[in-house]
């Protein structure tokens, strides 16, 4: 089961050939033997699982009408709420907090039958490009155990590559989807900036944060799109239009299409993931797509821009985290005082109290002038950019990372991690679509991976681009040898 993609497995249900609770049993017997080896899942949904299998098992047998993801195993980033269960963020400061209602993506996707079978591993608060931030766990890549999986939706990329759900969703806030997943070798999306709601998403920075999914192929994310990206009245930044039949639009001609590379960004990549992406483009070219050059000037200020952005955003929302509403709170305090600075003091870990400090710093009187509202003023520099570009060519196409999967603990310096983002920041800070499509291998095994970004609310174009290329490609039918087998 773990060879076939969402949408197989779930035509494989509907059709009768194997139950809802086989899947189920499964799937949890392949997180069973499989995490140990990668800790990608924080908590692992076992009853519930097995609870909604057998309700979904009585509904097919009394003819009723079944939903998409029918016997979808979907695993969900720990920073999406489901009722009743545990959501941490990976972080200590949350390690006792049990949600009190269901995000909205979780409400669709029990409403289209899938199975939540858990929770996965992140960057504590989703700050991070490593997973190595988590309070609880530090995930490994599947091509490579001793190599992170990237982040901060390290889990969830890692549970799909190994094989152990067919789709789990993630957030995005700097390219926290995107490039865990060219780090594992899978598909990583990144909607329109509104399309899908974040309504019980614990937020990092309001105007970056998208959740989107991550899959085998590009067809289950367009199947997951479907029922993820649809207006909700809790959130005011959903966008009000109808959903769109993704998978209907995926095999629409590309031909005489024409896809914009900023080649001045490219000058310092590593010779091996210059001539990958070099090979990635070629397969638009042998399919009659033009590549043509075109200048994006800002996007060399994607990094400080949005180290100011998300940063004050993040000082902001987390400011609601003082021991006395949510979470833990630290028994060593004795004064009112002492509840706000200790407990913050032993919940939040560095990387987050780093972030806050830098956000509270750009946010402070005499400061807020010379960096907020100057990278505000260039963040409408980059959306104006971007149309001009778009006016030129229909998609984008970058490297999603500079890097292939780096060893765990070998970047320390928080710079160096941060330019790891570098290409996949870009489609935050304008909202954009954006996605990555696996392109290809290291000469060491390692996964690469390719970035299309479209033109605001053109996530049907992406995806017939990316679609397109896995076609063509096939990369997605690998799996890390290590998880080949049944479990």
């Amino acid at each position: 089961m773990h060879r076939l993609s969402a949408k197989q497995l779930s035509e494989e249900f509907k059709r009768g050939r194997v139950s809802a609770k086989e899947i189920a049993a499964f799937f949890l017997k392949r997180i069973e033997r499989a995490d140990p080896y990668l800790d990608a899942f924080l908590s692992v949904l076992s009853d519930r699982v097995m609870q909604k299998a057998d309700e979904l098992d009585r509904k097919k047998q009394l003819g009723k009408s079944l939903g998409k993801l029918a016997g979808v195993p979907v695993a969900l980033k720990d920073n999406m709420h489901i009722k009743g269960e545990l959501t941490t963020c990976a972080s200590k400061f949350l390690s006792n907090y049990r949600a009190v209602f269901d995000a909205t993506v979780t409400k669709l996707l029990e409403e289209e039958d899938a199975l939540l079978i858990g929770k996965t591993n992140l960057d504590e608060f989703a700050m991070g490009s490593s997973t190595e931030n988590s309070a609880f766990k530090k995930t490994k890549n599947p091509w490579d155990i001793t190599s992170s999986p990237g982040g901060s939706s390290g889990g969830s990329a890692a549970a799909v590559a190994s094989r152990m759900c067919p789709v789990a969703l993630g957030s995005d806030t700097g390219g926290s989807i995107r490039q865990p997943a060219a780090l594992c070798g899978i598909v990583g999306f990144k909607p329109t900036y509104g399309r899908v709601s974040r309504y019980g998403l614990v937020a990092f920075g309001s105007s970056l944060d998208q959740i989107g999914p991550l899959t085998r192929t590009v067809e289950d994310t367009a199947l997951v799109m479907e029922v993820i990206g649809k207006h909700c009245a809790h959130d005011s930044t959903s966008i009000p239009t109808h959903p769109e039949t993704y998978t209907q639009l995926l095999h629409q001609s590309i031909e005489k299409k024409i896809i914009g590379v900023p080649w001045h960004l490219l000058e310092s990549l590593s010779p091996e993931v210059k001539a990958n992406f070099e090979a990635a483009l070629n397969v638009f070219r042998k399919s009659d797509v033009k590549v043509i050059d075109i200048e994006l000037k800002t996007l060399s200020a994607t990094v400080a821009i949005y180290y100011i952005l998300a940063t004050a955003e993040a000082s902001t929302n987390l400011a609601r985290f003082d021991g006395i509403r949510y979470g833990v709170r630290s028994p060593r305090a004795d004064t009112l005082d002492e509840v706000y600075d200790l407990s913050r003091q032993d919940g939040f870990g560095y990387e987050v109290k780093r972030r806050i400090l830098l956000g509270t710093y750009v946010l402070s009187a005499g400061y807020k002038d010379a960096y907020y509202k100057k990278a505000q003023q260039v963040r409408t520099l980059m959306i104006q950019e971007h149309n001009n570009a778009f006016d030129r060519c229909d998609i984008i196409a970058l490297p999603t990372s500079p890097l292939p999967a780096f060893l765990l603990g070998s970047i320390l310096d928080p710079l160096q991690m941060y330019l790891l983002d570098i290409f996949t920041i870009g489609a935050n800070i304008t909202g954009l679509p954006a996605i990555n499509v696996p392109s290809g291998f290291t000469s060491h095994g390692k996964p690469l991976g390719l970035q299309l970004t479209g033109p605001v609310n053109q996530d049907a174009l992406v995806l017939n681009f990316a679609n397109h290329f896995e076609s063509k490609t096939e990369y997605y039918k690998k799996t890390p040898s290590m998880f080949e087998a049944n479990p």
